[in-house]
């Protein structure tokens, strides 16, 4: 394979849902904008909504989106999956293959293994560091990543947080390796236009959990203002209903409304402050979206959202604590000055740091120093062979 600047890309990924698929959707479509063929390879849902984000973005890539049959376990649809990613690289003469998630690093790799010519990148977004690595599971798959190591060219991490998790569950890589963040596009700057019955408070996300809704339902008793609080809790997931029970057991049904899930951009009109209660977090593109937007925002102090605040004054709390939120809460609604000053700073960070456009370069820097490394590792073994 030579060096070059234009290339033939797939984007394998299993599941279409999440900020991985934004992210996929995001840089394919700024990958083909900048003169690059680009597919997209994934499981079918069923889900409307996302098969016609799907058509959307296959109008927007030039070798097309394709389907694969692939489920969240390993099992025999893996290997179907892998001939399928390993076909499409041979019919669509691909250049780069870029897995995203467990499950699309592990079928990229696997097409490279077979295939040897086109690079292949990996993309965790979390997938493997979710596990335990304690945890059967979690050796497993550690011990997979691993071994696929020696198939990828380079890793790509939207976070030093999650740079930093995949060294110390999987090991040091072997192999260079770029920390490069998620990013917003520019409409999404726009200021938001409030309801007119927007509650004081708003959570988006999926309601599991790991978010931490049932620590701002606990915060909301403790607070200590001269006016009731009001809650918007936007999304859908495996507690909802979980959720909307304590919110019953805790006498604040008349205070807090479940309006299912919702766009961000709409979600954003529904709530004036924005709280990220999550007791565990990767790169959470919630936080960018809401930043972008100006809301003021409220979170805590896992994962990579330090990255995000840098030096903004975003009020990062301890996670599972609603004493701390609630504490916070009852400052901020007394005075909250430098919440809405932390929300200007945050918003003049991301555009700086985290939009599409940066991140899209950044990869495709990437992609292209991995050619010439490729290319000069393939004519250093053509001389050693003569």
């Amino acid at each position: 394979m030579s060096a070059r600047t234009k290339f033939r890309i797939l984007h394998c990924l299993r599941a279409p849902v999440g900020g991985l698929f934004r992210h996929v959707c995001d840089l394919a479509a700024a990958q083909q904008s900048a003169g690059h063929e680009v597919a997209v390879v994934c499981a079918s849902t069923g889900d409307a909504l996302t098969e016609s984000r799907l058509d959307s973005l296959a109008a927007r890539v030039g070798l097309g989106v394709h389907r694969m049959s692939s489920a969240r376990d390993v099992g025999l649809a893996d290997v179907n999956a892998a001939r399928r990613v390993i076909g499409l690289s041979r019919e669509l003469r691909i250049d780069v293959l870029h897995g995203h998630g467990a499950k699309g690093g592990a079928y990229a790799r696997l097409a490279k293994a077979k295939l040897k010519s086109p690079l292949a990148l990996y993309t965790p977004h979390g997938g493997s560091l979710h596990y335990p690595p304690t945890s059967l599971k979690g050796r497993i798959v550690s011990g997979l990543e691993r071994r696929f190591e020696a198939a990828t060219n380079g890793l790509i991490f939207e976070s030093q947080y999650a740079a930093d998790r995949y060294s110390a569950q999987i090991g040091t890589p072997r192999i260079p390796v770029r920390v490069i963040p998620n990013g917003v596009t520019e409409p999404e700057f726009e200021p938001v236009s409030h309801d007119a019955d927007a509650t004081d408070l708003l959570f988006v996300g999926e309601l599991r959990h790991l978010k931490g809704v049932d620590v701002l339902l606990q915060a909301m008793t403790l607070l200590r203002t001269d006016r009731p609080i009001t809650a918007t809790i936007v999304g859908a997931g495996p507690d909802a209903n979980i959720f909307k029970a304590l919110a019953a057991e805790l006498n604040l049904s008349d205070r807090v409304r479940f309006p299912g899930a919702k766009p961000a951009r709409d979600a954003f009109k529904m709530g004036r402050w924005m709280v990220m209660p999550s007791r565990a977090e990767s790169f959470p593109y919630i936080a960018l979206e809401a930043g972008a937007a100006g809301l003021p925002l409220i979170a805590t102090r896992v994962g990579g959202l330090p990255e995000i605040a840098g030096d903004t004054g975003l009020p990062l709390l301890p996670p599972g604590d609603p004493e701390a939120l609630a504490t916070f809460l009852t400052s901020s609604f007394t005075d909250g000055r430098a919440l809405d000053q932390s929300a200007i700073a945050l918003q003049q960070r991301i555009r700086a740091r985290f939009t599409v456009a940066a991140m899209a370069r950044a990869v495709m820097s990437f992609y292209a120093d991995l050619s010439a490394l490729s290319t000069s590792a393939a004519g250093r073994l053509a001389v050693a062979a003569e």
